[in-house]
């Protein structure tokens, strides 16, 4: 569904099922250079197990309207307006990279409306190679090809996510560009892997976090690697690690893995569902 947030639209994937208030909601915060698809596996299962979900494409996004958000605060400004919007007082925050530090950011620049935050592949600081940064700006599509080689430590998924004996590094290409031809104004790949690298605040951040936290990590991940996490997870109140074997693109190489993950981690107790 479409909401108009900060005067533009902004899509949510609520896994074919209609927001009820009365329903515990969850939102999902894609990363950099990907949308809400990622998160399909995940979001059609909490949708039809009691739950509100709103997998959004950040402004700018696909079929978001709006200016991409510069830093990880605006976006995480987004979320929260996409709550007030939608009258959601509450709301569990799942993120994944550059949107694990929108979710954090979130829940930090207000505390009491997040009730879980679950971060997947993220790291502190999260540093993006100067070639990498330079690739977004000269030559994007070599860069695309720079990320999913270090994003992915398998060539094909198992059968629950995109089907037998499908290519993960030609999917996730094909989406990453798909996703930088979506905004001609801006140049989002170099934005949001910009907006990475420059964050300073995760620290901060989760020592203002109220919430449990989940940290979901990659044991292969070249990109976020798990060590990158420990100084968010030793500054985290409430922390649960879960260690999957997968890269950085842990919802597709894992998708069985991160789902079960997150679901014993936000199942709340059934009289808590609302039929």
């Amino acid at each position: 569904m479409f909401i108009n947030v900060n005067h533009a639209d902004l899509y949510a994937y609520t896994g074919g099922k209609p927001f009820v208030p009365e329903r515990p909601t969850v939102v999902f915060v894609h990363g950099a250079l990907n949308d809400h698809s990622v998160w399909i596996l995940q979001s059609r299962y909490f949708a039809n197990h009691g739950y509100n979900v709103l997998a959004i494409d950040l402004p700018g996004h696909c079929k978001s309207a709006g200016p991409a958000p510069e830093t990880v605060e605006q976006a995480a400004q987004s979320v929260l307006a996409l709550m007030d919007t939608l009258g959601i007082q509450q709301a569990a925050l799942v993120g994944h990279s550059l949107g694990s530090l929108i979710a954090l950011e979130t829940a930090a620049q207000a505390p009491e409306r997040v009730s879980h935050l679950a971060l997947l592949g993220t790291a502190y600081p999260m540093r993006v190679s100067a070639a990498l940064l330079e690739a977004a700006v000269s030559s994007p599509l070599l860069g695309i090809d720079m990320v999913n080689t270090f994003s992915h430590s398998t060539m094909a998924p198992p059968p629950s996510t995109l089907g037998p004996g499908t290519w993960l590094h030609g999917a996730a290409r094909a989406l990453m560009r798909r996703v930088l031809a979506s905004n001609q104004a801006t140049n989002v790949f170099h934005r949001s892997f910009k907006a990475c690298d420059r964050y300073d605040g995760g620290e901060r951040a989760m020592a203002a976090v109220q919430c449990p936290t989940l940290f979901v990590l990659g044991k292969f991940d070249q990109m976020t690697p798990p060590k990158a996490a420990q100084s968010l997870i030793a500054a985290a109140r409430h922390a649960t690690v879960c260690t999957v074997d997968a890269g950085h693109a842990l919802m597709e190489e894992a998708p069985d893995a991160v789902l079960n993950a997150l679901w014993q981690y936000l199942r709340p107790a059934p009289d808590k569902l609302a039929a």
